[in-house]
């Protein structure tokens, strides 16, 4: 008679626990990017509870317990009353060169309470945002300068982390005009420009009015003012002419039927047989983790988007008449499908 060995580990029932503690735990590691604690300790070193405390206009009980709970983690290493930071902690300091403070701003303060409305998500089918927010979550984003700030602060940090390599190596096709709709601050496309080295080609990035602003100081930082046009509008309207379009972790915002809409967009402004770069995550086959499965949940929760496989991409790209031509590994989670319009 056999038996099946318990495997080693903590129980199920511990796991679950530390499961459904997970929205805790990001409200501590917000708090202590917020409170500064991260930029003192990645900037000075190691530091006690108590100057922590007085630097940060906090309390040292409170403080040390907060401090106590994130170091099991891997955000702190403690030694008695010193407080150190680790390479991870150290990313929500202000001051460090792949800081993730904004991103940490932006999900407590827009996506944090909204996406408390999950269960409306599954049930209805309708993001939660829209239903705690009471308007869908970018038209709410828009209406505040700042918020736009912050989130499009946020976009980019996020994308400049697992961006690291993904254009290394890579050309853009041929033409002149190359528009990046839906650009945010205009990252994506001053680095693929800068890697490009043609200088006759021009570039375009195209978002909504209150967002589109965000992009002037990375172009005039990139010395690019006099080849790059920043200009706002609604991709579901009209978007500019060019031989290039780049769209950069936009289709997993939207539902199928909008993705359409943007690509009739394309097809009315574009000529005839332009090319289409989507820059997106590729959902795996099977259970092995990969960050679209986690950025699948978000969307489910805040937007009416999903992340999709490849063959769901093909699909999608063939319904609105444009051909997948192939798809870019990257060294990072994002790959880049490149397609032609009709």
């Amino acid at each position: 008679m056999s038996t099946t060995a318990t495997p080693p580990g903590p129980p199920p029932g511990a796991v679950m626990i530390q499961l459904m503690g997970g929205f805790q735990i990001s409200q501590a590691v917000y708090v202590i990017g917020q409170l500064g604690v991260a930029t003192i300790l990645e900037q000075e070193g190691p530091t006690t509870v108590a100057e922590l405390a007085a630097r940060t206009g906090s309390r040292p009980e409170p403080l040390g317990r907060l401090i106590r709970t994130l170091a099991p983690v891997g955000v702190f290493t403690t030694d008695g009353d010193l407080v150190s930071i680790t390479p991870v902690g150290a990313t929500l300091s202000e001051k460090h060169p792949e800081s993730l403070l904004r991103v940490a701003r932006m999900r407590m303060e827009t996506h944090y309470l909204p996406f408390s409305e999950l269960l409306h998500s599954v049930v209805s089918g309708e993001p939660g945002a829209t239903k705690y927010l009471g308007e869908p979550m970018f038209d709410w984003i828009s209406r505040d300068a700042d918020r736009s700030a912050l989130f499009s602060g946020a976009m980019a940090d996020i994308t400049a982390g697992v961006r690291t390599g993904m254009f290394d190596g890579y050309r853009l096709p041929a033409g002149e005009a190359v528009a990046d709709i839906g650009g945010s601050d205009g990252s994506v496309l001053v680095e693929l420009l800068t890697r490009d080295g043609d200088t006759r080609r021009r570039g375009i990035v195209f978002d909504l009015p209150t967002t589109v602003p965000n992009a002037e100081p990375t172009v005039a930082a990139a010395g690019l003012r006099d080849r790059v046009e920043l200009v706002g509008g609604d991709f579901f309207r009209a978007v500019p002419t060019a031989d290039v379009y780049i769209l950069g972790h936009i289709f997993h915002d939207w539902d199928d039927e909008s993705c359409r809409r943007i690509l009739a967009s394309i097809t009315a402004a574009a000529p005839s047989q332009a090319r289409v770069l989507l820059i997106e995550g590729v959902v795996p086959d099977g259970d092995e983790p990969h960050l679209s499965k986690a950025v699948d949940l978000t969307m489910l929760g805040m937007l009416p988007g999903r992340e999709r496989t490849e063959q769901e991409y093909r699909d999608l790209l063939a319904g609105a008449g444009f051909t997948l031509d192939r798809v870019v590994a990257t060294p990072g989670p994002y790959s880049i499908l490149e397609a032609t319009a009709p």
